[in-house]
């Protein structure tokens, strides 16, 4: 008989097979073909559709469909501040950049935005400190991203018995394993299974194959988000029943404890992540898997949390009396509890600015940071290599046009939809801060089951999936061809042959794929942080310098590499003093301001010092794209 587990897989595996038959076909389109212009660029031919749902996919990424769902969970209605700016992205980015950024790369014959550097300047040193700094800052960001379709396969996989099985026997393998003991076996298969996935699809597809399934992507992400909006509103009662039952809620309660076998108990228990105990006036929830030996009759100390509001303890205790969640009937002591810094005991803080946080006294959103978030996501978005690849693309004018306008409205419902359906998971779905992201995977399976349709989890699941599988892709297209193309080609071997350039494409976009999945083996607990940094990171680098060597006669190759320099390391010395003073990976907001601002700031302060003092603008070069005619 097969179960609802198996259902939602089918249907899971049935979106999989279609990405792959994509793929397939559009490695027969690539035959005949140049091999660089139609692996990395799809030949420059995209239409309307084809270039705004790449676009548009490709930003909806891990943290759209993970990192962000949890962030709305954590922190309540003040994401809606944090993402508003983001409506603004096909302007800034599209709009703003497109049409030029496209001329220039079409008369230089660039592939590459280090390429369009390169070329705008005649510089190969311009190319290479483009191509160094993006393979740094986007290595960031497909590392998130394979943290996201772990989490996923996860959540998906959970009930599957042939799953569990495999699971054991990984969890057995590396348990003595220094580096592997401490990360989940079941979360290191599924990013086993991801990256293989991805990477296999990426190298024998590119461009076009990538472009393809953000079509398809960006189809499964609207219809996944939508559904799932519909399923929400119905089962917490609508969205003024929410809202009222937020307006009595508090931040939950972490404490280290330890859990003891009860009196009557005749063997040992394996306590996994996220078992519920109802223990006389509380509700906890264990945030670490754990064992606790007969012999011993007690386990190791482990995280556990604690609900502080009553009906979120009430909507536990009636799902562990229907059997809906797991629980263990077990003794509990924990001696403290740490409260929130900001919002403990304070009702209704999820539903106003700046929102709870657990370790920040200011709580999570300052009006002066959310006015800065306003300008950070458009503007350092555009920013981002894997989105300005995509203005290289587009056929003619008239699709950049007609794009920019379709975009605009997939992000607004996409973006007002998840703030409305992970407001209400904190109604119907407690205690998800012990692994915040897996909560929109999670609060699709509960959906799904709840309405009697778990077959239908497949498709939701599929929207965070496709969103994680259309960036992840992009993003080691971004990565290898900066490698092969402007750095392999560029430096070491410029007369290299088609044969030798697409092995070592195939191979780079391997390598980069292991490594990420290598370096996520053990990872942060917010998806979100990485996002973050890496598009702060990318933005602080490129965005300035490149606008400039599109607009600015003036602008010189030693301006746009002291540019380049000037953002990162703006931003990295934030990002660390940020460390060093809130022990989290999150950039020092000084004078309260997004960091991103500074770093925009320092890379533009740096790129005018340099155009004032340095050497002259190359007149051939500034003739060439600025006086040409096309």
């Amino acid at each position: 008989m097969i179960n609802g587990s198996n259902t939602a897989l089918m249907t899971f595996l049935i979106y999989t097979v279609a990405v792959f038959i994509l793929a397939i076909l559009s490695n027969r389109v690539a035959k005949g073909k140049d091999f660089v212009g139609e692996y990395f660029l799809g030949s420059r031919s995209f239409g309307v559709w084809a270039f705004a749902l790449t676009f548009a996919a490709t930003n909806a990424s891990g943290g759209t469909f993970m990192g962000f769902p949890a962030l709305i969970y954590t922190h309540g209605w003040s994401l809606s501040l944090w993402i508003a700016g983001y409506m603004a992205l096909p302007l800034v980015s599209m709009a703003v950049l497109g049409k030029r950024i496209n001329q220039v790369a079409r008369q230089s014959g660039a592939l590459t935005i280090p390429e369009v550097l390169k070329e705008r300047f005649a510089s190969s040193v311009t190319g290479l400190v483009a191509t160094l700094l993006l393979v740094f800052f986007m290595f960031f960001y497909i590392v998130a991203q394979f943290k996201a379709g772990g989490k996923i396969l996860t959540t998906l996989l959970a009930d599957d018995p042939i799953f569990q099985s495999i699971v054991r026997g990984v969890g057995t393998l590396t348990a003595s394993v220094p580096g592997l003991d401490r990360a989940e076996p079941d979360y290191l298969v599924c990013l086993l299974v991801f990256a293989v996935a991805v990477i296999v699809y990426v190298v024998y597809g590119g461009f076009r194959a990538v472009v393809w399934t953000d079509v398809m992507q960006g189809i499964v992400m609207f219809i996944g988000v939508i559904l799932m909006l519909g399923l929400t509103l119905h089962q917490v009662g609508g969205l003024e029943n929410a809202t009222r039952q937020m307006a009595k809620m508090t931040p939950p309660e972490f404490g280290q404890g330890v859990l003891r076998l009860k009196p009557n108990a005749t063997e040992g228990v394996t306590v996994k992540k996220g078992v519920w105990i109802d223990d006389r006036e509380d509700v906890l929830r264990v945030a670490e898997s754990t064992e606790i030996p007969f012999a011993k009759k007690q386990s190791d100390p482990v995280r556990i949390l604690r609900l502080t509001t009553e009906s979120e303890r009430e909507r536990v205790r009636e799902s562990i009396a229907k059997g809906l969640v797991p629980s263990l009937d077990l003794q509990v002591d924990v001696k403290t509890w740490d409260r929130y810094e900001f919002g403990a005991d304070q009702p209704g803080v999820y539903l106003s600015n700046p929102g709870p946080h657990d370790s920040n006294s200011i709580g999570f959103l300052a009006i002066g940071s959310a006015i800065s978030f306003m300008i950070f996501w458009p503007f350092a978005s555009a920013g981002q290599p894997s989105n300005l690849v995509r203005l290289l693309s587009f056929k003619d004018t008239k699709t950049l046009r007609y794009s920019v306008v379709t975009v605009s409205i997939y992000y607004a419902v996409i973006y007002l939809a998840l703030v409305i359906v992970f407001c209400c998971a904190r109604v119907l779905m407690p205690g998800m801060e012990i692994d915040p992201d897996r909560t929109m995977p999670d609060l699709a399976t509960q959906l799904t089951r709840n309405a009697g349709m778990p077959w239908l989890a497949g498709i939701l699941v599929a929207a965070p999936f496709a969103a994680v599988m259309s960036s992840v892709d992009s993003f080691l297209l971004v990565v290898s061809s900066a490698v092969v193309r402007d750095f392999y080609q560029g430096f070491v071997r410029k007369d290299a042959d088609e044969k030798r350039i697409k092995r070592l494409s195939y191979f780079v976009t391997i390598v980069v794929g292991v490594l990420a999945m290598l370096f996520v083996i053990d990872p942060p607990k917010y998806l979100q942080d990485l996002i973050v940094f890496a598009t702060g990171g990318l933005a602080a680098c490129f965005l300035v310098p490149l606008t400039l060597s599109l607009y600015w006669r003036r602008m010189t190759s030693a301006a746009a590499i002291s540019g380049m320099f000037g953002g990162t390391l703006t931003h990295v010395g934030l990002t660390a003093w940020g460390y060093w003073q809130l022990g989290e990976f999150r950039a020092f907001e000084f004078l309260g301001m997004n960091p991103f601002i500074w770093d925009l700031f320092g890379s533009a302060i740096t790129c005018m010092i340099v155009v004032a003092v340095g050497p002259k603008p190359n007149k051939k070069l500034v003739d060439l794209f600025f006086d040409r005619t096309t």
